[in-house]
């Protein structure tokens, strides 16, 4: 568990940034992120709270999520846009919260072109993007001219709301990238064609926004400095974009990593900690106005070590303040160990986003719900037994203890942590060590009182003197009903990984859920050895493919072959659907893939018949198969352990595995936790 120095410093992170006319506080920005309250009722107040309360944490700039000039710009149908008085009376509830505590804030113009899901989508070319099910219709020279006056017309109105300045969305495969680069400008007018032609567009955009908002307004440029597909822009191009930027009045040049369309995960939590600085370093050193980093930064020592190495002049990070609004705080003040530190998952943040729900943070459910979960002093505290230490019961013990209960969580185990001491060793998931390291010092903080090695009973809880009990006892592994089942060949996944047992070269992983997808992921990476020479970093843009020389269109290298597997693994489900269908909607792909890469053959459709010295029988789609296999893991689902409650007389509450148990869902359980303690 990572033990942070309590008295560790960061001045490059705490030295301010002159703009001239404006002055940053201190180099960490709050990145743009939409956040579905942009469209809900009452949902302006709601995000007005929610950035008040990040500027309090001491974040020198914050980003909005995107906010679209027009209709046809918006993400999806509907989505907020800046073009009306009643937008700015809107946006105006936002910046007088966070100018109240003496904040900053920006709003970023986003227009989505042929990613926004919406028939009235418009790009530079009809070209379909296959990440959307609708086709843009090609803009005209004069649609062109009417959507450079919306960007305008946004900044303007935006400056009107009480906005410090706006952030220009040209990254990601966004509306601006797609005039800039060939694989989406098909154009062969002005606006399309050579490079000049390609980037008038962003060019004539800032230049007249400049004009129209005057010199003390912030103006940052998101530039797309590695598209990571074909047909992207070169190293050179980029370069001379950006200088061209400057020169039309950016104060700040943000940088973009990858198009939604990519196929290189960017931000995803098996990408290593600031894995993409390193292309920020090589723009900065050509362009003369301050440059923002981005993509995986997630603890003040990883944003010190970027500054000092001089990758970038400002990090930005938006998910970190999904998980801990006081994250500068926090650091500012020499409190590392108790920052709650975003994992990466994406799965209550753009999982959510893509699903057409609120934001959230699975680490974190105030999160955007901050007018909703308010954790107060209790007028009238209990003593509270808690049983289990997994996630539900640390989210439910440290927010009780917090308001004033007096809490006792037990656990049969030696540590804290429940599931999440699986999950941790899972290779791609070693930042749930953050999380137990987080918990662990809230339990100190508040006083929650520990105790470990101990199976606590109905009998010792109904003589006690508690008012409540909470029960969160997590799960046990499904064994599915399968001939041959207790055969020496079978274990569990709880055996494989927590208790580390031994497998063979050959082996079956029954269930492809999340949990067999974790299986499979360490079985793969136990026996890989990587070259000496290699950094994780290195490592990692090797394996997806990432050009760190940057001398490729888009920095992307050509498709690597399937390396030689040091297993053969075989991933079954039952269910005749693709293998994974279910996993997180942004991240699923990256695991797939991942796992494809390594070997990993996935099957679907499959009747488990029986298991015998000849391995795992199987019908698949009418076909009898026999998979020779030295091992069979068994990740077939589990089964909530609650069988306690039935003895207890003291009132008592389920949460986590122990109230559901279809499939191991860490952001219900902390949900649940934390909300159960807000109102006993």
């Amino acid at each position: 568990m990572p033990n942070y120095p309590l008295h560790a410093t960061y001045p490059n992170v705490f030295t301010p940034l002159d703009l001239g006319f404006a002055q940053l506080k201190n180099r960490i920005i709050m990145g743009s992120m939409h956040l579905g309250l942009e469209e809900v009722k009452g949902g302006f107040e709601k995000m007005a709270v929610f950035y008040k309360e990040r500027a309090e944490g001491g974040v020198a700039l914050i980003v909005t999520g995107g906010i679209a000039p027009n209709s046809e710009g918006a993400v999806y149908q509907g989505a907020a846009q800046m073009s009306t008085e009643r937008d700015v009376n809107n946006h105006a509830l936002v910046t007088e919260a966070v100018h109240s505590v003496g904040g900053k804030i920006c709003m970023q113009i986003l227009h989505a072109g042929r990613y926004a899901y919406s028939p009235n989508l418009v790009a530079p070319s009809a070209l379909q993007a296959p990440i959307n099910p609708f086709q843009p219709k090609a803009l005209s020279e004069d649609e062109i001219q009417k959507q450079i006056d919306d960007f305008v017309q946004a900044a303007v109105l935006a400056q009107k709301a009480g906005y410090d300045g706006v952030e220009i969305m040209a990254s990601e495969g966004y509306f601006l990238n797609q005039f800039i680069c060939t694989r989406t400008n098909h154009r062969d007018d002005g606006w399309g064609g050579s490079f000049d032609n390609r980037i008038k567009l962003p060019i004539e955009i800032v230049s007249r926004i400049r004009e129209a908002v005057g010199t003390e307004f912030i103006l940052i440029f998101r530039l797309s400095m590695l598209d990571l597909v074909e047909g992207g822009s070169t190293a050179e191009e980029t370069v001379k974009l950006g200088r061209e930027i400057e020169k039309a009045g950016a104060n700040i040049i943000n940088t973009g990593i990858g198009w939604h369309e990519a196929r290189v995960p960017t931000i995803a939590t098996k990408v290593p900690r600031g894995a993409f600085t390193w292309v920020t370093k090589k723009f900065r050193e050509q362009l003369s106005v301050p440059v923002v980093t981005s993509n995986r930064i997630n603890m003040p020592e990883t944003a010190e070590s970027i500054l000092a190495a001089g990758d970038a002049d400002l990090i930005s990070m938006a998910r970190p303040f999904l998980a801990d609004p006081e994250f500068v705080l926090k650091a500012q003040n020499k409190r590392t160990n108790e920052i709650n530190t975003c994992i990466g998952c994406n799965q209550a943040c753009l999982d959510h986003v893509f699903d057409g729900k609120m934001t959230s943070c699975l680490v974190n459910p105030r999160a955007c719900h901050e007018t909703k979960i308010v954790i107060t002093p209790t007028d009238f505290p209990k003593r509270i037994a808690v049983i289990g230490a997994g996630p539900a019961g640390l989210a439910f013990s440290t927010t009780a203890a917090k308001r004033g209960h007096m809490v006792t969580l037990y656990d049969k185990n030696s540590k804290i942590g429940g599931q999440f001491n699986i999950a941790k060793k899972v290779p791609g998931k070693s930042e749930f060590n953050e999380t137990l390291r987080y918990f662990a010092k809230q339990l100190d903080l508040f006083g929650v009182d520990v105790v470990l090695n101990h199976a606590v009973s109905a009998n010792e809880l109904n003589e006690s003197n508690f008012d409540e009990v909470v029960i969160a006892t997590g799960i046990i592994p499904r064994v599915p009903k399968i001939e041959g089942v207790a055969h020496p060949k079978v274990l569990s996944y709880v055996d494989l990984i927590r208790n580390e047992k031994t497998v063979g070269g050959r082996v079956a992983v029954v269930g492809a859920g999340g949990i067999g997808f974790d299986v499979c992921e360490y079985l793969v990476h136990e026996k890989t050895r990587v070259a000496e020479h290699l950094s994780e970093k290195e490592t990692f843009l090797q394996e997806w493919g990432v050009d760190g020389k940057l001398s490729q269109r888009g920095g992307l290298l050509p498709i690597q072959h399937r390396e030689n597997p040091n297993r053969q693994i075989y991933l079954l489900q039952r269910k005749d659907a693709k293998v994974g269908a279910n996993l997180g909607k942004t991240t699923g792909w990256i695991h797939r893939v991942g796992l494809l890469k390594k070997g990993v053959q996935m099957m679907s459709g499959c009747e488990y018949l029986k298991i015998d010295d000849a391995g795992l029988h199987l019908r698949v789609k009418g076909e009898h198969l026999t998979i020779e296999v030295d091992n069979i893991i068994i990740c077939a689902g589990q089964e909530s352990l609650s069988d306690i409650q039935e003895d207890l007389i003291l009132p008592s509450h389920l949460i986590g595995g122990a109230s559901f148990a279809s499939e191991l869902d860490a952001k219900r359980a902390i949900k649940q936790g934390t909300e159960l303690a807000t109102k006993l």
